[in-house]
């Protein structure tokens, strides 16, 4: 078995752009990344740190060195892009400047010791790995959020200062978003840990009792199904892109298998919007479902699918919102899963008019 490997390469005192160096393979006796990083090391130096629990990036999901062959190899198949935690950090290849990680322990020097600072940062993976980090730099971090549910746990008499000390920073819990589909192995114990922390700080709504049409209100209905109808419009002139946050609609995934469209893969079709605290935090969540629907936009897509009425709204409701957050028109029209199986099983008229009624009209009919 050969391996094609897209190996990032950068020194920031010399390069004005990173580049990726590509390297093939041939696996024999080799088990980890660490080994296959080591071999490469021999012929064509460049620097990481030669340790099992080094954290990187392969194919946009965050590992470590650790990593066996074989995970990757099920997970991604044969073709791997390896890059660091932060590109925006990178100093020399994969060593960056961790001192955003760093500081961030400043938050809770008070309470730690040095057992617990050695233990935060053990957690780097998760400080990096969360995709708040791209669109608000001074995030306090998921890791500091974990530190602060263990010291609670291990001393309950301090849990109100530590929930005080977390509170006052600018960009803190509520800008927690979902590890889930960030990392290469999760743990559900991590998210568990942060939404009690979440729920501690009083910080969590459910999403049915959340607005989420900040700029216009919608009286788009969505009608019923006979999933098993037969496929009369396959939407074979269309591309089509879906999105599907943290948990993916095994009916709409596949359904589209069924269609004759170009399904367009989004980069951030996994991606968690932060729903439940969109009542105090909108300006990230908006941020965050800008970037998917100019994705989607860009990559060529004709309309935008989605599984979730809450999403659907807030997609389709705040255009000037989501295109004041991110300098551009936001155009690409959305559809509701229901309105795509029912315009698939022909059932135009049942829907027409409430397609007229969405904030950019599919103009399918």
């Amino acid at each position: 078995m050969t391996l094609e490997l897209a190996i990032f390469r950068f020194d920031a005192k010399s390069d004005y752009l990173p580049y990726y160096k590509k390297h093939f393979i041939k696996i024999k006796e080799q088990k980890t990344l660490l080994d296959i990083f080591n071999e490469i090391n021999e012929d064509e130096p460049f620097d990481y740190e030669a340790c099992e629990n080094f954290g990187l990036v392969v194919n946009k999901k965050y590992t470590t060195l650790e990593v066996s062959i074989q995970k990757l190899v099920e997970t991604f198949g044969k073709d791997l892009t390896i890059e660091p935690l932060s590109i925006r950090r990178a100093n020399k290849d994969f060593i960056i400047d961790e001192s955003d990680f760093t500081e961030k322990l400043d938050i809770l020097k008070e309470f730690i010791n040095e057992e617990e600072r050695t233990e935060y940062l053990n957690n780097k993976l998760y400080f990096y790995a969360s995709n708040t980090l791209n669109f608000q730099y001074d995030y306090i971090g998921d890791a500091i959020i974990l530190l602060a549910h263990k010291l609670i746990e291990k001393n309950p008499n301090n849990k109100q200062k530590i929930l005080e000390a977390l509170e006052n920073q600018d960009y803190s819990v509520e800008y927690h978003t979902s590890l889930e589909n960030s990392l290469l192995e999760f743990d559900e114990t991590i998210e568990e840990k942060i939404n009690q922390i979440k729920n501690e700080l009083g910080l969590i709504k459910n999403i049915e009792e959340q607005n989420f049409c900040l700029d216009k209100s919608s009286s788009v209905k969505f009608h019923n199904y006979d999933f098993n109808s037969v496929i009369k419009h396959d939407f074979h002139d269309f591309n089509l892109a879906y999105y599907y946050g943290k948990n993916k609609d095994t009916e709409v995934e596949k359904f589209l298998e069924k269609l004759n469209a170009k399904v367009i893969k989004l980069e951030n079709e996994s991606i968690d919007l932060n729903l439940e605290t969109f009542h105090i935090n909108q300006n990230l969540t908006i941020k965050l479902a800008a970037t998917i629907m100019l994705e989607a936009f860009d990559a060529g897509a004709d309309l935008l699918i989605v599984d979730s009425v809450e999403v659907f709204k807030l997609f389709d409701t705040n255009r000037a919102s989501l295109s004041k957050a991110v300098g551009r028109e936001v155009i690409i029209p959305v559809l509701h899963k229901s309105e795509l199986f029912n315009l698939s099983f022909n059932e135009h008229e049942k829907i027409k008019k409430d397609l007229t009624k969405h904030e950019i009209d599919p103009e399918i009919i």
